[in-house]
């Protein structure tokens, strides 16, 4: 099974409206591992690691986002697996 590791920036109206909790639940229901945390310049960052398959899927789900969520863009880029155990938010940067 091949891991893949990738860094999402997502951007739009993805701020006050659950995104970071909601990515929790999504993250968890495909059993991926990393991270979300939103930024002082109004995006949501995310790290995504785990099966392509599965990584695929949470890459997709983050395009449209939760209900009150209007996703304008979102970038995707290579990264490292740093470790994550499990899913989880961390503080803004």
């Amino acid at each position: 099974m091949a891991v893949l590791a990738l860094r999402l920036v997502i951007i739009g109206r993805v701020q006050g409206v659950g995104f970071r909790a909601w990515t929790c639940r999504q993250a968890r229901r495909r059993a991926v591992r990393g991270w979300v945390r939103n930024r002082g310049d109004g995006s949501v960052e995310a790290l995504v690691i785990g099966d392509s398959d599965a990584v695929e899927a949470m890459v997709e789900a983050c395009a449209s986002g939760p209900a009150l969520a209007e996703v304008r863009e979102l970038r995707r880029h290579p990264a490292e697996d740093d470790g994550s155990a499990g899913f989880h938010e961390r503080p803004t940067v």
